[in-house]
């Protein structure tokens, strides 16, 4: 196969020039994509060509995306098999790169194989900006995906350039790792990851260009974006010519199985809590006699757990919770409370208080999803550490 390594460049004139004469050690072509840097020696192109880079230019700043799309276009113009993409500021390992040819060449001969470098967040100087963003991603992109991924935000990638070139990517910046990589699990390419050291500069040292409101902005603009998607059914281009084999049992070859494979399906304590608190916003909302579809269809588009969102849905059953959402509706239109509830005032003519009970219901489904999310977070979270300290026990008496 043949393969290139990318690495977009923006103000790392310090460290660029020792990272890619290490990527050429394992790599012959390595691509310098200079994403309007400022800080470059008049002489940068010359030290490149020395140690055998290539250089593609931005006249201006465009985002590290833009720097891997223009990348894309010149190795697909070449029929390149794949490309690694790189950080330049030094704080991946070309060392690492070993691991990625090894995998491709084993794995990768389809072109349907995307490999992420998961970091070892273990080591000195990680920020815990970056742990909690890293597990935050991770989260969504499963949400979106169903695929569980340990470092969706690492930049150290090889990605098929057949495959990525038939995409239509449309984020430019730090969004467009998360962009590539949800289209490309939904066109049906393969994930594997393997594990990479990293290197963190000290707190006031370390250089680096994510600006944390419009880049966190951005990304969450991206994640509701592709979760409306995904909810909307609209079919996903697909880059591999076969599905992957569904591994869903039988309801009716394997009732039992099937039961079971329900009540393990995505149970993470955040999936699990993410159900839950779902599935309460949408069972308070006045979705008139259509409340398990609804639940039952959001479940299915983002694979979340449908035991416990059917089983959440059951404590807001009428009347408890439509009246409640009523009365507060009709106090925020009339400044009074409902006076005459009866049976008849709230059950039979209900269809006439249709607006009370919206309004009172987007009041209190927010909160009340909240606080059952995060109820059956912590509940699963513990039962979870309770059969981790039982199996070490267990494995422990035995050995």
């Amino acid at each position: 196969m043949k393969v290139a390594c990318v690495i977009p460049l923006y103000n790392n004139a310090s460290t660029v020039l020792a990272v890619a004469g290490d990527c050429r050690r394992y790599l012959e072509q390595v691509v310098v994509v200079d994403d309007g840097s400022s800080d470059l020696p008049p002489h940068f192109d010359r030290d490149l060509q020395a140690i055998g880079g290539e250089l593609i230019r931005h006249s201006h700043n465009r985002g590290k995306g833009a720097a891997i799309k223009s990348a894309l276009a010149l190795l697909n113009r070449s029929d390149t098999d794949y490309m690694i993409t790189i950080d330049a500021d030094g704080q991946h390992l070309p060392d690492d790169l070993p691991q990625f040819l090894d995998l491709l060449a084993k794995d990768g001969q389809d072109g349907d194989l995307i490999v992420i470098g998961a970091r070892d967040f273990t080591g000195k100087n990680i920020p815990d900006a970056s742990k909690f963003g890293r597990q935050f991603s991770n989260f969504w992109v499963k949400l979106e995906t169903g695929v569980n991924c340990d470092d969706s935000q690492s930049g150290f990638r090889a990605y098929p350039v057949k495959a990525l070139s038939r995409l239509k990517l449309r984020c430019c910046r730090y969004n467009f790792e998360i962009e590539v990589l949800v289209r490309c699990l939904w066109g049906g390419l393969r994930l594997r990851e393997i594990p990479i050291g990293v290197i963190y500069a000290p707190p006031g040292e370390r250089i680096t260009h994510f600006r944390p409101f419009m880049d966190n902005l951005r990304l969450s603009l991206l994640h509701t974006a592709l979760v409306a998607r995904r909810l909307s059914g609209l079919p996903s281009r697909r880059l591999v010519a076969t599905a992957p084999a569904p591994n869903t049992p039988s309801p009716w070859k394997s009732p039992r199985a099937f039961f079971l494979f329900l009540l393990h399906e995505n149970a993470t304590p955040g999936l699990l809590g993410l159900s839950a608190g779902l599935s309460s916003f949408l069972a308070i909302l006045p979705l008139l006699s259509c409340h398990m579809l609804v639940i039952l269809y959001v479940c299915i588009r983002l694979r979340l757990n449908k035991v416990m969102a059917l089983a959440i849905q059951n404590l807001f059953m009428p009347p408890l919770t439509p009246f409640l959402c009523l009365q507060l509706g009709y106090f925020m239109r009339h400044g009074t409370f409902l006076r005459e509830a009866s049976m008849q005032t709230v059950v039979y003519e209900l269809h006439l208080r249709y607006l009370d009970w919206l309004l009172g219901s987007l009041v209190l489904a927010p909160p009340i999803a909240v606080v059952v999310g995060l109820t059956v977070y912590a509940a699963a979270s513990r039962l979870n550490r309770k059969k981790s300290r039982l199996d070490h026990a267990g494995c422990s008496e035995k050995s």
